[in-house]
Formats: C-alpha cells, structure tokens, sequence
C-alpha cells in the first residue's frame, strides 16, 4: 500500500490526533458538564458530538486515559483513537480551534473593545458546501451588517484573502469561532448587535452547529431539520444561503414577537 501511494503521487499524510469519543450515562446530571469542562481544561476541541480531537503526544494520551476511566466509573464508556483528517475539516482549522479555545483567548478577543466598523458592499469569503453556521452568519451579514455583501466561496484550505475580503468561519478568518462562540456569536459581539432576538438564533445555531447543547434551544431540532433538508436539497452555496436566508427571516420574527407578548 505505502509503495502504491507513493507511486500515484499522493501527498505525505497529514498530522496525527488523538479522538477522544465517549458517551455518558443520562444521569448523574453533572457528568455532562464535568466531561466537557474537563476536556476544555486539557486544550479539547469538539470535532463532532462525544468526539473531542487534540494533538497526539504521550502527555495528552496520558490526560484522556485517565479522564476515560473518570468516565466508565460513572457507568460511561470512552474509546481513545489516532487518527489522521483527510476530509471536511483540516489540520489548519482544528489548529485554529485549538488557539481560540486556549485560557484568555477570549479574554483577548479583538470584539471586547470597541464595535467593528466596516465600509459596505464588502466580499466575503467563506468555506464552500455551507451549512447552519456559515448559512445564518451570511444571513446575519447581509441583513444587519453589510447589506450590499457578497459572498465567495472557496476550499477550506490555501486560500489568500484580496484586498476587499473579508473571511468568515473559516482558518484564519477574521469572523470565525472564539472560545465557545460560534462565528455567529462572534459576529454578534464583534459588531454590537444587541438584538434579543438575534441572541436566540445566536444560541440555536451554536447548539445545532457545536452540538454540545449548551443553551438547550427547543428551536434547534426543527431548524436543524430545516437546515438539513436545504443542504440536502441544494447543491449551490448561494441557493442555500437563499433559502436559508427566507427562514431566518421568519425565526427572527417569531423570537421577536414572542419577546414583545412577554412585555
């Protein structure tokens, strides 16, 4: 195999991480929480749901055997694998993760001062094949930030933003993930949108985005359904930012109105 691929001109293989999958007992209830604060502490960043990835050295190996037989003493099970990305994520945007998640990355963040100012009619880059992050933030965008925004769409890897771009949930992007935000949190904080409304669909789309349930939204079964069925539906990112763009539109209203029925 390694004399076959060597003779087809594949590219030397990427770098080595260790995926920390588990699953937790429904009770005690604190599990949950303590799972995931704990793997935050050791430098974690969540791949997939129950799936944490980290670089693979002897110190973390170490750190995630014991934080497994924490685990499988409270009735959990955990499974430790190395493993090496070749699709849907790189090398460069779990580094980038890894960064935002360190302490006092978001202590430090560039959204902690003042409010991010911007001339219209911007480009704005992101990773093709969008989905529920990348979708709601071009809606975010076009609706509250840059009305005149368009989008581009690249690889994930080795693009070179021009003069004129700016880039959005992507490696090195200057709208991406901080700390637990995700890029439409982000977006949020780094230009002062207060709207309550907005907060909601900020928290829908990192629970369905994250996949780590923090803000617990009932909304987010259904629109990730909704979501889904568009990308499923629709191969061409600008369809999809359109269709989405139709029902954020609609989810908007409804967290708006039903913050004025409680007032």
């Amino acid at each position: 195999m390694k004399d076959t691929a060597e003779a087809s001109g594949d590219s030397a293989p990427g770098r080595r991480w260790l995926l920390f999958i588990h699953q937790l007992p429904p009770k005690p209830d604190y599990l949950r929480v303590k799972t995931r604060r704990r793997l935050r502490r050791l430098g974690a960043v969540p791949v997939k749901q129950t799936v944490y990835a980290l670089p693979s050295t002897d110190e973390a190996l170490e750190d995630l055997q014991w934080l497994r037989h924490e685990i499988e003493a409270e009735l959990g099970s955990a499974v430790i694998a190395e493993a090496e990305f070749i699709e849907g994520i790189s090398d460069e945007e779990l580094d980038a993760m890894l960064a935002s998640a360190r302490p006092g990355a978001e202590r430090n963040a560039p959204w902690q001062g003042a409010a991010d100012q911007i001339e219209p009619g911007l480009t704005w880059v992101t990773r093709e094949h969008v989905h529920v992050d990348r979708i709601a933030s071009a809606w975010l965008i076009r609706r509250f930030i840059d009305p005149e925004a368009r989008f581009k769409f690249v690889a994930a890897r080795g693009y070179k933003p021009r003069a004129g771009e700016l880039r959005f949930d992507m490696f090195e992007a200057e709208y991406t993930h901080v700390g637990e935000s995700c890029t439409f949190q982000t977006l949020l904080r780094r230009f002062a949108l207060r709207d309550r409304a907005l907060r909601a669909i900020g928290e829908v789309v990192h629970d369905i985005d994250c996949k780590d349930d923090r803000f617990n939204r009932p909304e987010a079964a259904g629109v990730a359904s909704l979501i889904g069925g568009v990308v499923q539906a629709h191969a061409d990112d600008r369809t999809r930012i359109d269709r989405g763009a139709a029902m954020l539109d609609d989810l908007y209203e409804f967290f708006r109105k039903q913050r004025s029925s409680r007032t």
